[in-house]
């Protein structure tokens, strides 16, 4: 007997290989897609009736900072150099490790609510971080963000801090936790760092998480320091490759993006916090042109306000059309496996596509509302029409986290009031020390 069967949905398999099928059966057990078919025999525990629904792959976010759903609407709308200096690293300054536990907690359970089943995450008190993805039942990719600022005292201080963390928590929660060492950026970490870092993930068989190229100010920084950008300084020291995510990557020249695409390195845009800080449009469309693994990320909520993928894929849509005066630039298959299938290859989880073997991280969508109706093409539907609140069922592991757009795994309510509570004491901390 299996675990699950989804029955009388549409099912958008995300497999090259594999038509899609109008009115399929999706089969469960043991955390595994076991068939993916018309019709089945099989009988199971639970049986969910996905009739006027698209049963499709989770997304995988490959990059935000969880904890700061704690400043989601607390400093918009300013110059990037105010943002941060006078407000978020002031705030952050104050961050207890309880108050990164009740912000992970909130964004697990929006990231669950709008059908993301595993995210990259770099921030502070990692260890809490682990915790609640744990008791999530969500798959994560967690780094330690170290910041170096040229001090080798602090660098040894930061490197110890993230060695510690990736020994602790890779493989942890069955598997669905892997550690990365997470350096925050070429110009916040020292080249001589970012070596140091580099052997050590490569000794430890981990994955690197770092942000490359975000800002214009950076490209300048690292050409008077360096005499080249970050991404030739990066390559000059043998840092890239297939376990390389980097997030951003919008100041590139051809160069970069042939660096990028020959050490193939995983690419995670995140349009909305881009425009949100007028940091620049990355070439998401020349990157995908040469081949390279480009993915979404939602960045946190301070430079994005929500960690919905549906509003990331649009937004990624709407503006390489914008940015390159083409219509046909970045159709929606295309970004739906961004949000898919490439995210899922940039974290090496066997998810992203529904087919037999593959884990069972599956999410319903309910395409039965106003705005989803009538449906022509479902792929357009999903990026250009549905939202995070379309999502009724997820299904991690195996695991139905939420079931009927009811979340199972965890006390709604007590995750809100915890995180607004937490943040109103943050704030009230920062205030008191202006």
């Amino acid at each position: 007997m299996a675990d699950i069967i989804i029955k009388n949905g549409y099912i958008l398999t995300m497999d090259p290989s594999v038509d899609n099928i109008k009115n399929g059966v999706v089969v469960i057990e043991d955390g595994r897609i076991t068939d993916v078919c018309e019709k089945t025999e099989e009988t199971a525990d639970t049986v969910i009736d996905a009739q006027g629904s698209v049963v499709m792959p989770g997304f995988v976010n490959t990059h935000t900072h969880a904890g700061m759903t704690l400043f989601r609407g607390y400093a918009d709308d300013l110059a990037l150099s105010d943002w941060l200096e006078n407000h978020i690293w002031p705030a952050e300054a104050e961050l207890t490790g309880s108050d990164v536990y009740a912000g992970t907690r909130l964004a697990c359970l929006e990231m669950i609510k709008s059908g993301t089943i595993a995210f990259a995450d770099m921030y502070f008190f990692m260890d809490e971080v682990g915790k609640v993805v744990e008791s999530s039942g969500l798959r994560a990719a967690l780094s330690y963000g170290m910041i170096e600022l040229w001090d080798e005292e602090k660098g040894k201080r930061e490197l110890k801090e993230g060695k510690s963390f990736v020994n602790e928590w890779n493989g942890k929660a069955d598997g669905r936790i892997s550690a990365m060492y997470g350096p925050h950026a070429p110009n916040t970490c020292s080249k001589e760092f970012l070596m140091k870092v580099r052997e050590q993930a490569t000794e430890d068989n981990a994955k690197i998480h770092i942000h490359v190229l975000e800002t214009e100010a950076e490209l300048n920084q690292m050409k008077e320091q360096y005499g080249m950008c970050s991404v030739n300084m990066l390559d000059s020291i043998d840092f890239f490759g297939p376990d390389v995510l980097a997030a951003h990557c919008i100041w590139l020249s051809d160069g970069d993006m042939d660096i990028l695409r020959n050490n193939n390195v995983n690419i995670s845009h995140n349009p909305v916090s881009n425009m949100k800080l007028a940091s620049g449009i990355a070439p998401v469309t020349k990157l995908l042109d040469r081949g390279a693994n480009v993915c979404l990320g939602t960045d946190g909520c301070a430079s994005n306000n929500n960690l919905g993928m549906f509003e990331e894929m649009k937004a990624a849509a709407l503006l390489q059309k914008v940015d390159t005066m083409d219509p046909m630039a970045l159709p929606a298959r295309q970004v739906l496996e961004m949000a898919t299938v490439n995210g899922a290859k940039a974290l090496d989880i066997n998810s992203g596509i529904i087919r037999k073997g593959y884990n069972a991280d599956v999410i319903i969508v309910d395409m039965n509302k106003a705005h989803l109706n009538p449906l022509y093409d479902v792929p357009s539907h999903l990026v250009y029409s549905a939202g995070s609140s379309d999502v009724r069922t997820t299904i991690v592991n195996g695991k139905v986290l939420m079931d009927d757009y009811r979340v199972v795994c965890m006390d709604e309510q007590k995750v809100i009031d915890e995180a607004r509570d937490a943040a109103a004491d943050l704030i009230s901390r920062v205030d008191a020390k202006k």
